[in-house]
């Protein structure tokens, strides 16, 4: 009994020891992998569960009754980078716990910013919107007092967070260098206006509140904090594919804004005069806020029909309310169009360039039907691309800039072309800098059998068809989105870069183009990939060349079929006899072979 109990202790603890062992391998291997690269995140911790499990295998049994001594509780579980806990995931208390606050925060690409900056904008909205309300209206009374206080202390925590938490935290500028060392961010916002307006903002007016009361009025300084809203807009234009919509939802609340500000005076100005005193101020009857809305609607907009004033102070206010509300309407007006026209820009610029296009072919009369494919392109190259030409909108950037751009949306297409593979990086990425969109409408001819080829062709989208046969509309093959053709005579020279087939769009077809010119000026910097596209480029222009009857295909009729090839050994002797001079059947048969030979030439 002692000598099996030994033995199975000692598979058990071999067990673990390869266990151990394969875990040290692999967190090897990985070490290396991050000393190859230092992208390549690796464990560094040793895997500390491995060793905990030889102990429970040479221990002894636990008492009856008693509890496994080396058991641990399901809290003490470990987590790592291993395949053990690649599907387990830490408790959100833990991960709570775990996190850290960035110690820089990067204001023009951070989406975090960008939400604080939300909740900064609602607060904000939160004192400009309700402290008029507040004032003017009977809304705020000594039942509902505490609801309004816990929303204003709420909002007065959300700015006194962004002052010491976020706006200290916030990467500059300086110098051409970005700065992000906590002390020169935090002396850099110290030093700024924000600063000084964010401290005006939180001016400690409530413990007026002991001696006059509750008076909304004192937090009137929590509305000055209006760069965070400035700001809030610009980030969020940033991000957003389609910022006008967002730009005219801003305009519509100015107005909106001005309008809750102006119903707010009618109201205190009806109250000051005494509520129902003429016919002039508000009655008291109905909803206040929506009676005196209407009424701050009629007199901004100036659409007429309200009651005469009649004491000198509603005179003053009436005709300060038509001043205000014609130059506030007017600049509403003036801002809506702005934003309006600067959404349709494009479309506009579209749509001039057709116009234009139409009137120019109409002067010349060029045919119908001409007229209709113009028309065509321009509405289906706008609809796809959002834009006539591409190389207008990347020309502003810089080129690092353009070049990032070519990489995203062409080099996954360029690099699977055989004839690149193996050529420099740098060289196709300089490449992808020449290459130019080019639209096809259905049945265009991209290239025709016979002429010089200049330029290689990439399909982006589409189809195109490769046409042959003895009518030439024999469809050979279909080509599609990822294809190249005209590669070959992109390098043939010596008159082998004439088209060898009809190429027509199969629909629409949107191609890159690479022209012959630009590619000479590219590989002028690189001499061995110029040399290693001579070589693929003969190699297949020599494939290409081969006549069909060396592939096995029919060639022309002959009137007598060729004879197969006299075997060498029966030339030799032929050639002897020849040599000898005999008259027997051999010289008969090598001169009736000569017969055959001049009959099929």
């Amino acid at each position: 009994r002692i000598g099996s109990a030994t033995s199975l202790s000692s598979t058990v603890v071999n067990n673990r020891l390869q266990e151990l062992v394969k875990l040290f391998k692999e967190r090897t291997e990985k070490v290396k992998e991050k000393l190859t690269d230092p992208d390549v995140s690796s464990d560094d911790e040793s895997p500390a569960a491995s060793p905990a499990k030889l102990a429970p295998a040479a221990a002894p049994a636990p008492p009856p009754g008693g509890e496994p001594e080396g058991d641990k509780p399901a809290g003490d579980e470990h987590y790592c980078e291993m395949l053990c806990c690649t599907f387990k995931y830490r408790p959100w208390l833990d991960r709570l716990k775990n996190y850290r606050f960035p110690s820089s925060i990067d204001p023009l690409t951070n989406l975090m910013y960008v939400l604080w900056l939300f909740f900064v904008v609602m607060a904000w909205n939160w004192n400009c919107w309700l402290i008029p309300v507040r004032w003017a209206f009977p809304y705020q009374t000594p039942a509902n007092i505490h609801c309004w206080l816990l929303v204003d202390y709420l909002c007065d925590l959300i700015y006194l967070l962004d002052i010491l938490v976020f706006q200290t935290r916030l990467q500059f500028v300086r110098g051409g260098d970005i700065i992000t060392d906590k002390k020169a961010m935090k002396e850099n916002y110290l030093r700024s206006q924000r600063f000084k307006m964010d401290v005006v903002c939180l001016l400690p007016l409530d413990f007026f509140y002991f001696k006059v009361g509750v008076n909304p009025l004192l937090r009137f300084p929590r509305c000055l904090k209006y760069m965070a809203f400035f700001e809030f807009n610009n980030r969020l234009e940033a991000i957003l594919s389609k910022a006008y919509i967002y730009r005219v939802i801003r305009t519509t609340a100015y107005l909106l804004y001005s309008l809750h500000v102006n119903s707010c005076l009618y109201y205190w100005a009806s109250a000051y005069e005494g509520l129902g005193s003429t016919t002039w101020v508000y009655d008291g009857e109905g909803n206040s806020y929506i009676r005196c809305y209407y009424w701050a609607v009629k007199t901004l907009i100036t659409i007429g029909g309200l009651p005469d004033p009649k004491t000198l102070f509603e005179i003053v206010f009436q005709l300060l309310n038509y001043f205000t509300g014609v130059f506030a309407f007017s600049v509403m007006i003036g801002q809506m169009r702005d934003v309006v026209g600067a959404a349709t820009a494009g479309q506009t610029y579209y749509r001039s360039c057709m116009d234009s296009t139409i009137k120019y072919m109409n002067f010349y009369k060029i045919p119908k039907t001409v007229q209709n494919r113009v028309k065509t392109w321009y509405e289906y190259t706008w609809h796809s691309q959002g834009m006539l030409d591409e190389s207008e909108l990347l020309v502003q950037l810089p080129d690092k800039m353009r070049l990032d751009i070519a990489i995203d949306v062409n080099y996954n297409i360029v690099s699977k072309v055989a004839l690149f593979q193996g050529c420099d990086r740098q060289m196709i990425f300089d490449m992808l800098k020449r290459l130019r969109s080019v639209v096809y409408l259905p049945n265009d001819y991209v290239c025709k059998k016979g002429e010089i080829g200049r330029e290689m062709y990439i399909i982006q989208a589409g189809q195109v068809q490769v046409l042959g046969g003895p009518d030439g509309k024999t469809v050979l093959v279909t080509l599609k989105a990822g294809s190249v053709f005209g590669e070959i005579s992109l390098l043939a020279a010596g008159g082998g870069n004439r088209r060898t087939a009809n190429v027509i769009a199969h629909g629409f077809a949107n191609l890159f183009i690479l022209d012959k010119k630009d590619l000479n000026e590219i590989l002028v910097h690189y001499p061995e990939s110029q040399k290693l596209l001579r070589k693929k480029a003969k190699k297949m222009l020599k494939n290409n060349n081969k006549p069909k009857d060396e592939k096995g295909a029919p060639g022309d009729p002959l009137i007598i079929p060729p004879k197969p090839d006299t075997p060498k050994l029966f030339q030799a002797a032929l050639a002897a006899t020849g040599r000898m001079g005999g008259k027997g059947p051999l010289a008969q048969l090598r001169w009736r072979l000569k017969e055959l030979k001049a009959m099929q030439a």
